[in-house]
């Protein structure tokens, strides 16, 4: 069920799940009923107790939503969250993705208590900065020691784009530039998340593996019709 999974702070945990864990994602055609059932499968495996992981509905922007509790999952394309009554503890948080950039972020505030957020990167989200604007979230939020987990994602030996859409997205974030294994124009995601993440001086402490050269994870390149694994971030209440 899960790819990668560790206790990143004392009562912190960060995962990535693989294709033992199932379709997560509501919109691409599969029984709802039946991703439900996985979602609870994968908070019973978190050990959430009575909480669920709070989804989003992803749109390929920048926008970052603050989540306080459970509830409707927001139109954004990163979640932040912390506890907001003394004693509490964050929102567990799931970021759902085939090929687009997983980002997972843990900080501590000036009480050492978490600070958590989860961002999607897609090629649209990483030219606009939504792994920075969520860096600057966390901030806000009172987060001053931050560090992020990059899940698997295509790789820029795989990812081929048009010349134009290269150069554009490069233009945003220079990093991206990148060609195919065959030689052709690509983006390299994963390393303009990275640059971004040093650039707000975040450390990345994991790197996922290429979705696409991965048979133990879906891939939207490989099967249009794939469904999504997730990122995940939780406490231990």
């Amino acid at each position: 069920m899960f790819l990668w999974r560790d206790e990143v702070l004392p009562g912190v945990s960060v995962a990535f799940t693989d294709t033992g864990a199932g379709n997560l994602a509501l919109h691409v055609g599969d029984n709802p009923d039946d991703v439900n059932i996985r979602r609870v499968q994968l908070e019973e495996a978190a050990a959430l107790g009575s909480r669920k992981f709070q989804f989003m509905d992803q749109v390929h922007g920048n926008h970052v939503e603050f989540i306080a509790s459970h509830g409707a999952g927001p139109t954004a394309d990163a979640m932040v969250s912390a506890a907001v009554i003394p004693n509490g503890s964050p929102q567990p948080l799931a970021v759902m993705v085939a090929d687009c950039v997983p980002v997972v972020l843990v900080g501590t505030d000036s009480s050492a208590k978490p600070v958590i957020a989860v961002a999607h990167a897609g090629r649209p989200g990483v030219a606009s900065g939504v792994v920075t604007l969520t860096v600057a979230g966390m901030r806000d939020h009172g987060a001053l020691d931050i560090r992020a987990w990059v899940g698997p994602s295509i790789c820029g030996a795989c990812y081929e784009v048009p010349e134009q859409l290269r150069s554009e997205v490069a233009a945003a974030v220079p990093a991206t530039w990148s060609s195919t294994s065959w030689g052709t124009p690509s983006l390299d995601l994963p390393a303009g998340v990275r640059a971004q993440l040093d650039a707000a001086g975040v450390a990345v402490e994991y790197l996922g593996e290429c979705t696409l050269e991965s048979e133990a994870l879906f891939s939207y390149r490989r099967d249009p019709s794939t469904g999504r694994f997730a990122g995940l971030v939780w406490t231990h209440d």
